[in-house]
């Protein structure tokens, strides 16, 4: 049958598996429905394994269909040498790749999950790459910040509407540090040894980042479970056989390595 002239176009989603993303993808579903929905997730090195997995997961629950293409990031120079704008050359890599594979599909309207809190960021250089490829950023348009999204979320029942932020594995590499798939595939183990040992002492938490500080690791975790194991000879001992020099535990900062002075 063909669509109407007034009906709305086929839209895909640049799906990371974050909240933000997640909701775009979900309001699709419910405005155009599953078929005319395409999830595209970047699979890279700076996506950690247990991201792409719930990826998987919300894309099957909401019935769309989820392609996962791999994306060449790591062959830029400027995201290679981790300056300060490495996510514009990331997300220009990144969202270019996702919107080829997303018209060889039919879906030539692509979205990102960029709410209103990323746009008055001074650490979000990737937005004007988003911006200059002409993708549509909903939750931006509309004015919706993080806690809106979640709010709506879950008012819509989602499971996923608390889910904790997890930015790319190379946000965790201090600037300047150049971005190897090694170094990546080691704070990817790193955070996963770190959340085992939490979870073998029966502790709560929500956030983990191991910082790669030039060798050292610094391991960042919501404070009342850093005051818990801050001198755990074991937590460290594992962290270090990774490769680190030295490692130490820390209370958690979003975005901590955006505000060290160059």
């Amino acid at each position: 049958m063909a669509r109407s002239p007034s009906a709305p176009a086929p839209s895909a989603v640049a799906f990371s598996g974050g909240t933000d993303s997640a909701l775009v993808l979900a309001a699709a579903v419910r405005a155009l429905g599953p078929a005319d929905v395409l999830a595209v997730t970047a699979d890279s090195a700076s996506l950690a394994a247990v991201e792409l997995a719930g990826a998987r997961r919300i894309a099957a629950e909401l019935g769309v269909r989820h392609l996962t293409p791999e994306t060449g990031e790591l062959a830029e120079p400027g995201y290679a040498a981790n300056g300060r704008q490495r996510c514009y050359f990331c997300k220009t890599t990144v969202l270019t790749t996702i919107a080829e594979v997303a018209v060889a599909h039919g879906f030539p309207a692509l979205a990102t999950g960029t709410n209103a809190d990323d746009a008055v960021d001074p650490f979000r250089p990737g937005i004007r790459a988003g911006d200059e490829l002409g993708v549509h950023t909903p939750l931006r348009t509309l004015g919706l910040s993080k806690e809106d999204v979640r709010a709506i979320a879950r008012r819509w029942g989602l499971a996923w509407a608390d889910k904790p932020a997890a930015p790319c594995l190379a946000s965790r590499v201090r600037y300047g540090i150049p971005i190897t798939t090694a170094t990546l595939a080691r704070i990817e183990q790193a955070e996963s040894v770190v959340r085992a040992a939490l979870d073998e002492r029966g502790l709560r938490y929500r956030d983990v980042r191991v910082r790669d500080l030039g060798g050292t690791a610094r391991i960042e975790l919501d404070a009342a479970v850093a005051a818990e194991v801050h001198d755990d000879p074991r937590l460290l001992d594992a962290v270090r056989t990774l490769g680190f020099t030295d490692a130490a535990v820390s209370s958690f900062r979003s975005g901590a390595l955006n505000h060290e002075p160059d």
